[in-house]
């Protein structure tokens, strides 16, 4: 497992992220819906491994490599206001 293009792939995907801080609720990239997600982040959403695998090539392990990075990420982000 290659984490240095790993961590790319959670850089990349986070920045494609739009997060709302007052209402504590993000839109990730890999929704088509134009609402925001109000749901918590803490379990990988079937469209987020579609988007890992179809968008990155990633298998089974990378795709939850970067869903808990990714989750963590936009976690603390919400948390801590950005």
């Amino acid at each position: 497992m290659d984490k240095k293009f790993l961590n790319k792939v959670v850089d990349q995907i986070v920045s494609e992220t739009t997060i709302d801080y007052d209402e504590e609720r993000f839109l990730p990239p890999y929704l088509t819906s134009a609402t925001f997600n109000s749901l918590s982040p803490f379990s990988p959403y079937p469209s987020f491994i579609i988007h890992c695998r179809e968008v990155y090539g990633l298998n089974e392990d990378e795709v939850s490599y970067v869903w808990k990075e990714y989750r963590d990420i936009i976690i603390d982000e919400i948390e801590n206001n950005g």
